[in-house]
């Protein structure tokens, strides 16, 4: 099992409340506790229960790679308190664009930032993930974080980004762009799914089309396939 398709006290938004990467994921303290254990099946990593800036909107505030969380500077004491009792290893960036994760989109290789961050915040940020960090819009919109999600497989990108803005986010990021929507075309992909390398949850108001397309771009029919050919050899 890797895709999880349900929704939060009937909010289909569930990208809003979690942030997860291949070692861990969190989520917002609102989120109905039956569904903890199974968004942790999905994504095969430990789910950790948080807020933050006293919110359950940890996937808003949110963002960051395999190497370190970022966490805004309105965050609560107590919250990074939490981060380090989890050794969750964070960085607090301060600035006036607090929800970080609908302002950056980054991994291992690269971070597409806001450009209106000012280039203090930029250096700081480029530092705390260790990668190459450009400024740029997807959709014409500074608000890249929100209107894309991604993996080690591949990226599913805001369905009114320019062939400009695909390239350069495949070539900052390394990894392959194809665009698409959720929740019954909404756009702004990110608010609708948690995923990591190992699977994906999606908001309930998704249509078929929308979570196979989602199941293709994030890699996961290709790795079926190819674990169906390899137990036919082992068969054979």
């Amino acid at each position: 099992m890797h895709i999880l398709i349900t929704n939060f006290y009937g909010n289909p938004n569930v990208g809003l409340y979690g942030y997860a990467n291949d070692s861990y994921c969190l989520m917002g303290e609102d989120v109905p506790k039956h569904l903890i254990h199974q968004i942790g099946q999905v994504l095969k990593v430990p789910v950790h229960t948080i807020t933050i800036c006293g919110t359950s909107l940890v996937g808003a505030f949110c963002a960051g790679n395999n190497k370190k969380l970022l966490v805004p500077g309105i965050a609560f004491k107590e919250e990074l308190a939490r981060l380090k009792e989890l050794k969750i290893d964070f960085e607090v960036i301060s600035t006036k664009h607090t929800a970080l994760g609908n302002n950056l989109l980054c991994n291992d290789f690269g971070c597409l930032a806001n450009p209106d961050f000012s280039a203090d915040e930029k250096k700081k940020i480029r530092q705390a993930l260790g990668v190459k960090l450009h400024p740029g819009n997807i959709a014409g919109l500074g608000i890249v974080g929100s209107l894309a999600a991604h993996n080690k497989h591949g990226c599913l990108i805001h369905r009114d980004a320019s062939n400009k803005e695909i390239k350069e986010v495949q070539t900052l990021l390394n990894t392959k762009c194809e665009t698409g929507t959720l929740n019954m075309a909404n756009p702004y992909i990110r608010s609708s799914i948690i995923c990591n390398s190992n699977g994906f949850i999606v908001g309930d108001a998704c249509g078929g089309p929308e979570i196979a397309n989602t199941d293709e771009v994030l890699g996961f029919l290709k790795k079926e396939v190819e674990e169906k050919v390899l137990k036919r050899k082992k068969v054979l």
